[in-house]
């Protein structure tokens, strides 16, 4: 279809291009520059418009993305991202650099978010599969879909693909002449929509009239040469604007709310349609390089050629071999591939299998690196600094430029020193940011480093955080402020000593010290009423950590110390009698309390409430009733803390597993000695003889009942431990012999010889 050059253009000359897609953008920008429009309208939220010309601000480095948000309620938002292939990116600078009015078309978000909320994260697009939505997986089976489904799956299955992603790659994608394709996607996506039934949701007619109401008030306004960018699937519907009484009378009644508009950075992988954006693309890293490589003049080959050097010079940085005969090889296959299947050039499959049989050597494991790397990619975009934010969102960006913490779409570990002033205000920012709910840094391990002082933080930033701290902003306009406000709060919510405790713990490691004395307030009233052991138990822990660290974060813990001396008192007064008469089920529940306190204990370091929680300990290792499970441990952390000697720990376990007992309660007792380590049974030979003994003399029936519980309890053990068990139970008489067991006749020849050997090893004897 060429137009005739005799007549003028058609005003709106509508174009319709799919929403991330380089070829859509070159040939979109080169037909505006032929067309100089006196008004560009393009399909996106008019609630924008006060944010609209930061896009062309130099600090704008996209991929970023538009957020429309209910400021009463954030989690009602919108996200529209653009990337620089985009073609709404394109047409938008192109216009706002020239001077050229520029406005959003589409149905207001005000109006969108009033019918009904839409999934936080996504497009406006999200709930459909539209034409100009083309870059989605194949279809679930081989059957052809129905134009609504998938209308480019139609096109291209009568063009001989299979699949509409891949027929618009190459058709319009890597496309280099742009010529005539925009009346050519208007007529096939005409024919389409006649074939295809009428669309049940009422928003999409609702939008469509709204952009056909914008195309008459810029006509009304006297602009002559229009340019209407939207999504393809739309692009039909433009054309006729008769009937305006009608479209009118769609949008009658319809239910608006307040909302706000700015712009925040992006990333590639949320452009991926596996990230759940309706809109998304396959590979946002390679239609970068096609936009890039295109507006630098490269040539078809080179395309290739500068894809297949940024895969090797990946694989390199990676210690993988990829040397420029590689490449060459590489780009030859690419090239060929396409030729066998009557492609233009190299699309992304060829590359993708040049790669990885060149490359790669076959293996698939490179290549989800290159995926990820480049294909994806990593990109962040960035907004100016005086694009509106909220009160939080500044702060937080003050933050990260202080403490140099720059956001990242990648990963990355921090070890921070808590001793170093910047290590601890990072770690203060990153805890109150957790405690409100935005998680930028995730706790890998406390403790690591050369010393007990050290955090590890793995950052990564993810775009729907920027919801998050819209949404904490509610408490106030500071991050350390509405960390304070949350946590007063949230005591005051608290239903429990253990969720109170642990609000204090990260108070602290927040550093909010004008919550903590609140926070304390209630601790106080709710360890007063407190009465359940369960909850004493797991109040302490968190309690102990925060009094032990406290000095090091260079915070007053002091306050905690009473709260603490009073929880680990009735512990150890409440503890042996919870532990009597109890069933399995209830031991099992008291056990990781039991080991928690007792780490508690440890950590404190004071004697006179070790003593205690040691007395405390004995007496549930040797009360009668007490379960097996729980004096067994007793025992344990007795005889590893030096209370029990050797000889004593070895009376009481031949005590527990004495015939007179049944065999049930001597697993038990068992489970609790050894759970989660067996290296006491595979060292101490005592030991290992009272078990083995305790073994023999089951019954044939008392073994089968004990042998599950047995089981249970070696399965906690490490696999080297459960091998050298093994292999000492294949050597029963030299545990029957006991602890002379090993004492064999030394054989001085075979000794000789080794000892040569060790020499030789060891450069002390020449070779003979």
């Amino acid at each position: 279809m060429t137009p005739n050059p005799q007549l003028p253009p058609p005003n709106p000359q509508i174009f319709g291009i799919r929403h991330h897609g380089p070829g859509s953008a070159r040939s979109l920008r080169a037909a505006l520059e032929a067309l100089r429009p006196d008004a560009i309208l393009v399909e996106g939220p008019p609630d924008a418009a006060e944010v609209l010309p930061l896009l062309a601000h130099p600090a704008m480095r996209p991929p970023i993305a538009l957020l429309i948000y209910a400021p009463d309620a954030p989690r009602h938002a919108v996200y529209y991202p653009f990337a620089i292939f985009s073609p709404e990116w394109q047409a938008l600078h192109f216009g706002l650099s020239n001077d050229i009015p520029v406005r959003f078309m589409d149905l207001p978000q005000a109006y969108q978010l009033g019918v009904g909320e839409q999934e936080l994260g996504v497009g406006a697009d999200l709930p459909k599969q539209d034409a100009d939505h083309a870059e989605h997986p194949p279809p679930p089976n081989p059957q052809l879909p129905t134009p609504r489904q998938d209308p480019l799956g139609w096109l291209a299955a009568a063009a001989g693909y299979s699949d509409g992603e891949r027929w618009w790659e190459h058709m319009v994608e890597q496309r280099r002449n742009g010529v005539d394709l925009f009346a050519a996607i208007l007529e096939a996506m005409a024919a389409l929509r006649a074939e295809s039934p009428p669309d049940p949701d009422p928003v999409e007619a609702q939008r469509e009239a709204w952009m056909r109401q914008t195309i008459r008030a810029a006509q009304a306004e006297g602009y002559e040469r229009i340019a209407v960018v939207c999504g393809a699937w739309h692009a039909p519907a433009l054309v006729d604007l008769s009937g305006p009484k009608a479209d009118t009378a769609v949008l009658i009644g319809l239910p608006k709310i307040t909302v706000q508009a700015t712009w925040v950075p992006w990333t590639h992988g949320r452009l991926a349609y596996q990230s759940g954006y309706g809109a998304g693309i396959e590979s946002p890293g390679w239609y970068e390089h096609l936009w890039l490589t295109g507006a630098a003049g490269y040539g078809q080959t080179e395309v290739a050629v500068r894809w297949l050097a940024r895969v090797a010079r990946l694989l390199r940085e990676q210690d993988l071999d990829a040397s420029s005969a590689h490449v060459i090889e590489a780009v030859r296959l690419a090239e060929a591939l396409a030729a066998l299947r009557d492609r233009p050039l190299p699309g992304l499959p060829e590359l993708n299998e040049a790669s990885q049989a060149v490359l790669c050597f076959g293996s698939e494991l490179p290549m989800r690196l290159i995926h990820q790397q480049l294909i994806v990619g990593e990109a962040l975009g960035a907004v100016p600094d005086d694009t509106p934010l909220a009160p939080l969102q500044q702060d937080l960006a003050r933050e990260q430029r202080r403490l140099r913490m720059p956001a990242e779409a990648s990963w990355r570990d921090y070890d921070l020193d808590l001793r170093k002033p910047n290590d601890r205000d990072r770690s203060h920012l990153l805890h109150r940011l957790g405690l409100l709910g935005v998680p930028w840094g995730a706790l890998q391990r406390s403790g690591g480093g050369k010393s007990t002082f050290h955090e590890i933080w793995r950052l990564q930033w993810q775009p729907e955080l920027s919801i998050a701290l819209i949404e904490a902003g509610a408490w106030g306009n500071t991050i350390a402020d509405a960390a304070t406000a949350f946590a007063r709060d949230a005591a005051d919510k608290a239903s429990d000593l253990p969720a109170l405790t642990k609000l204090i713990d990260q108070a602290l490691l927040a550093d909010l010290t004008d919550a903590i004395e609140h926070l304390m307030l209630r601790l106080r009233a709710e360890a007063a009423l407190a009465s359940d052991i369960a909850h004493l138990m797991d109040a302490l822990p968190p309690l102990a950590g925060a009094l032990r660290y406290g000095n090091v974060r260079k915070t007053d813990a002091a306050a905690v110390a009473e709260v603490v001396d009073g929880l680990a008192t009735r512990i150890c007064v409440g503890l042996p009698t919870a532990c009597a008469a109890l069933n399995d089920d209830s031991a099992q529940a008291i056990f990781p309390r039991l080991l928690a306190v007792d780490g508690a204990i440890a950590l404190l370091q004071n004697a006179e409430q070790r003593a205690a929680w040691h007395a405390t300990l004995g007496r549930i290792a040797g009360m009668h009733g007490a379960h097996g499970l729980l004096a067994g441990r007793a025992c344990r952390i007795l005889l590893d803390g030096g209370v029990f000697s050797s000889e004593e720990a070895t009376r009481r376990i031949g005590l527990a597993l004495s015939t007179a007992g049944a065999p049930s309660d001597a697993a038990a007792w068992i489970e609790g000695l050894l759970k989660d380590s067996g290296a006491l049974l595979v060292h101490d030979d005592a030991l290992w003889r009272i078990v083995d003994g305790w073994l023999i003399s089951l019954r044939d029936d008392a073994f089968t009942q004990t042998l599950p519980l047995l089981r249970r309890t070696f399965a906690t053990f490490a696999a080297p431990e459960r091998r050298m068990l093994g292999e000492r139970a294949a050597r029963p008489q030299a545990i029957d012999r006991g602890p002379q067991a090993n004492s064999a006749e030394f054989d001085e020849d075979r000794g000789a010889a080794v000892l040569v050997l060790v020499e030789r090893l060891l450069g002390l004897r020449a070779e003979d």
